[in-house]
């Protein structure tokens, strides 16, 4: 067993845990986040996204152990209070269907837009470019960025 230590949405987690064990097992086990999905479990389809000091990374590819000390986000914690305005963005243009890409979709809407406000269409395709979806056709999707673009540059 190995002490981990990290920041998850805010809040400051210890755990002694297996030194094999995935980051996206330990969010959904340890700390019961459960909006985090596994797909592939290869980093192939992106629906176990999260955002790791500020960059998105597939949750399933690392080890919890080697992340000692780093702040995580996941789509429990994007929003204080309430709903974000890139949900708020999906669900105006319908840019969700079966919802399991949706997760992993939102976080790296969040990592583009909160480092750059600007980001033309084609770097925002760019960055949901890890990120599979059956359903949508990736349209929508890109959409409800495009307005949630729009929605926090007038906050």
């Amino acid at each position: 067993m190995i002490e981990v230590t990290m920041k998850i949405n805010g809040t400051k987690y210890k755990r002694n845990i297996n030194p094999m064990m995935r980051l996206i097992d330990f969010l959904r086990d340890e700390i019961k986040l459960k909006g985090i999905k596994e797909g592939c479990g290869e980093g192939e389809c992106g629906a176990c996204t999260v955002i790791l000091d500020g960059k998105t990374v597939n949750s399933c590819l690392l080890l919890a152990a080697t992340l000692d000390d780093s702040e995580i986000i996941t789509i429990e914690g994007i929003s204080n209070d309430g709903i974000h305005p890139i949900q708020e963005a999906f669900m105006e243009v319908g840019a969700v269907q079966c919802g399991y890409c949706t997760p992993g979709m939102i976080l790296s809407a969040k990592a583009i837009l909160d480092n750059d406000i600007d980001a033309t269409e084609v770097e925002i395709r760019e960055s949901i470019s890890g990120n599979l979806c059956r359903c949508t056709g990736y349209e929508k999707i890109v959409q409800g960025i495009i307005l949630a673009q729009s929605k926090l540059k007038n906050n």
